[in-house]
């Protein structure tokens, strides 16, 4: 029971950015199984995504663009408040962001950054993909994630977009500010690197994952 358990289907398998280039700017290819995969999360409204290392905040990128993309009204949440990383990879100010939203720095106005995604991203976008970056890096990530305000902050966001992609923390390595952010959300996907999505390479995450409170949907695999 436990070994089945530990298994996730691969929802999508995607190469990941190119050597250079901003982690949205996917290939078509990449799109085209992203696509595939975003009607299993058509009755999610608020959708976790954590897993390990590089390969967990890519894919919730590449989610986040692939449903926006699709004219789905989506907002990415980076959560990670540890090693916020979004502002780097996506070219945005890193500050404020969430981190300074929670301990009433920053008003909602100053946290939110449109993001005008390129290449395939583009052919049917009709509005850019909101993002908040984690904000500066925090020691006491739990902390912040334990409060009210942010419970309060994903409230008003589901009533506000169609879809909200929180990006968590790495699920083995920091389990706790990864659960308050499941607590909020309705289901998790995995992002792991291709080798760890389906072999015994990944099984402590997969394992981590299907320990959080809500329904693991899947894994997109990064990576060849």
């Amino acid at each position: 029971m436990l070994r089945r358990r530990a298994r996730l289907p691969v929802l999508a398998e995607i190469a990941g950015p190119a050597e250079g280039s901003r982690a949205w700017s996917l290939r078509r290819e990449d799109f085209t199984s992203l696509e595939k995969a975003l009607p299993r999360l058509a009755e999610q409204r608020v959708v976790l995504v954590s897993g390990e290392g590089e390969a967990a905040p890519v894919a919730a990128i590449a989610l986040a663009a692939a449903a926006a993309s699709a004219d789905r009204h989506t907002i990415l949440v980076e959560c990670d408040l540890g090693q916020p990383r979004l502002a780097a990879q996506v070219g945005l100010a890193a500050a404020p962001g969430l981190h300074e939203y929670l301990r009433w720095e920053a008003e909602p106005q100053d946290v939110i950054q449109p993001v005008v995604l390129g290449g395939p991203a583009a052919s049917s976008l009709t509005e850019p993909l909101v993002c908040v970056c984690g904000g500066r890096p925090a020691t006491k990530a739990e902390t912040l994630l334990g409060l009210q305000s942010f419970a309060h902050m994903v409230a008003k966001l589901r009533a506000a977009y169609e879809l909200v992609i929180l990006s968590g923390a790495p699920v083995a390595e920091e389990p706790g500010p990864c659960a308050l952010a499941a607590q909020q959300a309705d289901a998790v996907v995995a992002g792991l690197p291709a080798s760890a999505a389906s072999n015994r390479d990944g099984r402590a995450v997969r394992a981590a994952i299907n320990r959080l409170p809500i329904p693991a949907l899947g894994a997109i695999a990064v990576g060849s």
